[in-house]
């Protein structure tokens, strides 16, 4: 079945965009091999190449996920998104931070999966969705980079967001991740195709994560006037599983113009030199900062839940 949200491939040095080869941390990426050096790949984009285009693409992967019934229902169980919204935006954006700037293997970067494994332990959640959601942690920011960013993704970085990923779900014990980049998409158009239909939890979920983007942006008053600007960053397949009104074209075309905008800018300015990183950003969750162990809502110490490690990294 063909992918019908796939993003055009190639190297961009072989489409005479010749014009940001001078940047130094692409020409480091254009040196490194995708399987071998994934890791460090991702992070020069995620913290220098392209950080506000990860993090929005990374925020909107997640909101994709509560489009699946199965996926909004438990979310809406727990009762964290109407109760603690921010708290738990912060606890995922934190938790998925310190796996992309220290790396997988390193030591922080074992705890917060260790931490994130602990937590998804407590709960029935099938293995498919899990993996859904992994994909898109691959295929979200390299399609939001190929609209929005100051460039797309070489073929380099696509190839590494997907190691990268495929390494961090074999220690979330993930079964049966694709062995290649295409087949992995195929998945997530398939998937979604298959699963993404309308419940009053994927309703709930969704509103309480558009009223915390709001919050981001606006003052409570205002949040009326800006919903449609987030109606207009959705396509129709999500608009229609969280039943949200359909925004004006005219809207649709301002709100993404005006990013595809900011990416042509981006371009004209200096490449960053130190990296944006996202852990030692200050959170009113966390006014004095966190320690990864404390992360997400607590675990009961003596439950069988919460002692049993239900998700142990594949060997």
């Amino acid at each position: 079945m063909k992918a019908t949200r796939s993003v055009p491939g190639g190297d961009i040095l072989t489409k005479g965009e010749n014009h940001v080869s001078h940047r130094t941390f692409l020409k480091r990426i254009l040196q490194l091999d995708p399987v071998r050096d994934h890791t460090e790949i991702v992070y020069l984009d995620a913290f220098h190449e392209f950080p506000f285009d990860t993090t929005r693409s990374l925020e909107f992967a997640l909101f994709r996920t509560y489009a699946v019934p199965s996926i909004a229902t438990l979310l809406d169980q727990t009762g964290e998104f109407a109760q603690r919204a921010r708290k738990r935006y912060d606890d995922t954006d934190l938790l998925l931070s310190e796996i992309l700037e220290h790396g997988y293997d390193s030591e922080r970067g074992r705890a917060a999966l260790r931490r994130m494994n602990r937590q998804h332990g407590r709960f029935h959640i099938s293995n498919e969705d899990f993996l859904y959601v992994l994909s898109t942690f691959v295929f979200e920011p390299v399609r939001w980079i190929a609209r929005f960013g100051y460039r797309p993704m070489v073929d380099q970085e696509r190839l590494a967001w997907f190691y990268f990923w495929r390494q961090v779900g074999r220690r979330m014990n993930i079964h049966s991740i694709p062995e290649e980049y295409a087949a992995f998409e195929r998945y997530n158009v398939d998937y979604e195709r298959e699963h993404f239909r309308y419940t009053p939890a994927n309703r709930r979920i969704a509103e309480a994560t558009r009223d915390l983007f709001l919050g981001f942006l606006l003052p409570k008053p205002l949040w009326r006037l800006g919903e449609p600007a987030i109606y207009a960053m959705l396509d129709e397949p999500l608009l229609e599983a969280f039943r949200f009104p359909r925004p004006s074209t005219l809207l649709r075309r301002s709100c993404r113009g005006a990013l595809t905008l900011r990416g042509r800018l981006i371009r004209l300015l200096p490449e960053r030199q130190r990296p944006h990183l996202r852990t030692v950003i200050k959170r009113p969750t966390y006014p004095d900062g966190y320690h990864i162990e404390e992360l997400g809502p607590p675990i009961e110490r003596g439950s069988k839940q919460g002692d049993a490690p239900a998700r142990e990294e594949m060997p």
